[in-house]
């Protein structure tokens, strides 16, 4: 299998452009890892199945196991205010009186979420980040939607780091990673240089972005970590063995992997490559299936990873730059459906013949901290114009305009693809007009 899908892998990249990327798979009860490509086209150094890449919100799962590990103490209470735990937490319209734990573990607490400040290297980062968000403004009720919310999970990792009487990184080193025998992994740069580390590629040309580090406070976010896909794999298998590490070690019980692989809540929108339903931690998807994981995203790299208990299997694949849709397509999808023997379906794409509709109760301004979106009738569809905010501009995001068609409901679709999917959006209609255009994220109309 290791030499079939090393030839499908490294066409697939050459393909797509993709400068280095990574996958491992567990199936049939061995671990297969293929690598193509280099971390770092200005050193020309190869990639290996050992390299390790930023994993972005993959790291979520991370952090919230963390936090279900106290839950298994008697130390945390799903229900209980933020507040019982971190009495200085606050935001804006001061809803943290009523933000439980699992609001932010499931994106329902309802305040910003794309916030980005970085509060500097100290161990005093996460809180400094949480008076920052004292500030952090109102997007809905919460438990009343979900919308993707970074700034929670920080404020998770918080949480853990306040509860354990220690940091964030120690805890994930000392409670998840040695204990699962990872050894490919770093949480800081001073570590992640002791491997070959990826460098992030960014434009159509795949150069390398000229910033690597991105700010510690958004650590349990997803900022920081960087691991080789086998331990996302590794990770994964502890959940398909019930909490269970290799070595038999338990780090989490059986109720607690159950409740993280449960839905919490549904997601607005059009099933893709977003989940359908969120469960604690988790992202679920309607496979054919139980299929649950996570997708990361740093500056320039991307993470794709996917567990399927009825099939013993578990995937992980990292990419350093573009491309990586094509990868996705061409390898990861299709392998998933060979070994997983799951009808994995397509992304979505825009209808020959897109039905007309009245865009009126769409169209205006919508804005988010990180995103505002401009949204006009177009041809009979919708012009989506995205302007990017201040961490975003400064990340290398330019502004965008699209053309989007009528897709189902209030959802549309981009008419021309982007990297080789349509992105698409939804809109939360209220009194017969949107309240909130929602890709992942809720923005509230201005």
């Amino acid at each position: 299998m290791r030499e079939d899908l090393q030839k499908r892998f490294d066409e697939a990249a050459a393909r797509h452009g993709v400068p280095g990327a990574a996958l491992a798979v567990w199936t049939g009860g061995e671990l297969v890892e293929v690598a193509t490509g280099v971390v770092n086209r200005n050193t020309g150094v190869e990639t290996t199945p050992d390299s390790v890449f930023q994993v972005g919100s993959t790291t979520k799962v991370w952090t919230a196991a963390l936090v279900m590990q106290l839950v298994d103490e008697g130390l945390v209470e799903l229900d209980r205010p933020v507040r019982d735990y971190l009495p200085e937490f606050a935001v804006a319209d001061g809803a943290e009186k009523s933000i439980t734990v699992r609001h932010l573990l499931t994106h329902t607490g309802g305040f910003d979420g794309d916030l980005f400040e970085d509060t500097g290297r100290g161990d005093d980062c996460l809180d400094k980040f949480v008076d920052y968000l004292h500030g952090a403004g109102h997007v809905h009720e919460p438990g009343a939607l979900f919308s993707y919310c970074n700034a929670g999970y920080c404020v998770l990792g918080a949480v853990v780091a306040r509860v354990r009487g220690t940091t964030w990184e120690e805890a994930m080193r000392e409670r998840l990673l040695k204990p699962l025998g990872a050894t490919q992994w770093g949480l800081l740069p001073e570590e992640a240089i002791l491997f070959r580390a990826a460098a992030g590629h960014v434009g159509p040309e795949g150069t390398v972005h000229p910033s690597w580090q991105m700010p510690r406070s958004n650590a349990p976010a997803g900022s920081t970590l960087c691991l080789a896909p086998r331990e996302l794999v590794r990770f994964g298998r502890m959940f398909l063995a019930g909490g269970v590490t290799e070595d038999g070690t338990r780090l989490l019980s059986e109720e607690s992997v159950a409740a993280m692989r449960t839905r919490q809540v549904e997601v607005p929108g059009v099933s893709g490559l977003l989940a359908n339903r969120w469960g604690l931690g988790f992202e679920l998807f309607d496979w054919g299936g139980e299929v649950f994981g996570h997708d990361g995203g740093t500056i320039g790299q991307s993470t794709f990873w996917r567990v399927v208990p009825g099939a013993d299997f578990a995937i992980a694949m990292t990419v350093n730059g573009p491309g990586f849709m094509g990868l996705l397509v061409d390898v990861a999808l299709p392998l998933i459906r060979e070994a997983a023997g799951l009808p994995v379906p397509s992304l979505p794409v825009p209808a020959p013949a897109p039905e007309a509709v009245d865009v009126t109760p769409y169209t205006g301004r919508y804005d988010g901290p990180a995103m505002s979106y401009e949204v006009t009738e177009a041809d009979g569809g919708l012009e989506i114009a995205v302007i990017p905010g201040e961490f975003a501009a400064k990340a290398g995001v330019t502004p965008t305009s699209a053309r989007f068609v009528h897709y189902s409901d209030h959802s549309f679709i981009a008419a021309e693809p982007e990297e080789g999917s349509h992105q698409t959006v939804t809109f939360v209609v209220e009194d017969g007009r949107a309240a909130y255009i929602h890709n992942g994220r809720a923005l509230r109309r201005a």
